[in-house]
């Protein structure tokens, strides 16, 4: 029971922070540096995939959180396999997140790098990814997720790309789409880049999928045999 109250924790920082950092975005609220990237205020911030992912790892750490609860209380004998595989998808969303972030965004930018790590971009980019790798892989290992599960992982990814193309193709200009809604820049060589860049997408969110059950069957094979 140890590690279901380390996850159980993590899971309430989680939640703590995700409804901070939704706050301060919708709200406009700066506590850091005033001019960053990837900022917009009110409903105008679920445009984004970083807001949209977090938000729904608040929802489901919350979720975990009440079935974590009734563990502890012997309510329940286990949590159920659908509360994994959730947390599952939404692990392997910000952890998406975090990777386009440091990988992508901030290194082409021309703000600097540590731009993209202010206000609730530190949690949305950074903290919360960092603890639901953590909670989901070492205090939530489980054998309850099955290989045919991690393809289902994406299927946030899937949502999001459907906003995102219908978006552009209908803001294209001389064979382009400006940075307006194109505002994580993947259209940036023209259109066309989607035939190239949604299916790239949803192979690295496909791969984190992956490696996250991976890793969390591993452990979870390490601590039945140490037992």
């Amino acid at each position: 029971m140890k590690d279901v109250k380390i996850s159980l924790v993590l899971n309430i920082i989680i939640v703590i922070l995700v409804t901070l950092g939704s706050i301060f975005m919708i709200s406009g609220f700066n506590f850091m540096a005033e001019e960053i990237p990837l900022i917009a205020t009110k409903v105008e911030a679920l445009k984004y995939y970083t807001v949209d992912s977090n938000i729904l790892m608040g929802v489901i750490s919350f979720i975990f959180i009440i079935y974590e609860i009734l563990l502890l209380k012997n309510k329940i004998k286990e949590i159920p396999r659908f509360v994994y595989f959730l947390k599952l998808l939404a692990t392997a969303g910000v952890t998406l997140t975090f990777l386009i972030t440091a990988i992508f965004l901030a290194p082409f930018s021309t703000y600097s790098f540590f731009a993209f790590y202010q206000n609730s971009n530190l949690f949305f980019h950074f903290i919360i990814p960092i603890l639901s790798i953590i909670s989901f892989i070492f205090f939530e290992s489980t054998n309850k997720i099955k290989f045919k599960d991690t393809i289902l992982a994406i299927l946030s990814m899937i949502i999001y790309a459907v906003f995102y193309i219908i978006n552009a193709l209908t803001h294209v200009e001389n064979g382009k789409v400006s940075l307006d809604y194109d505002w994580y820049g993947f259209l940036r060589n023209g259109v066309n880049s989607i035939i190239y860049v949604i299916p790239v997408m949803l192979l690295i969110t496909y791969a984190i999928s992956l490696t996250l059950w991976e890793s969390n069957k591993k452990l979870y094979e390490r601590r039945t045999k140490d037992v």
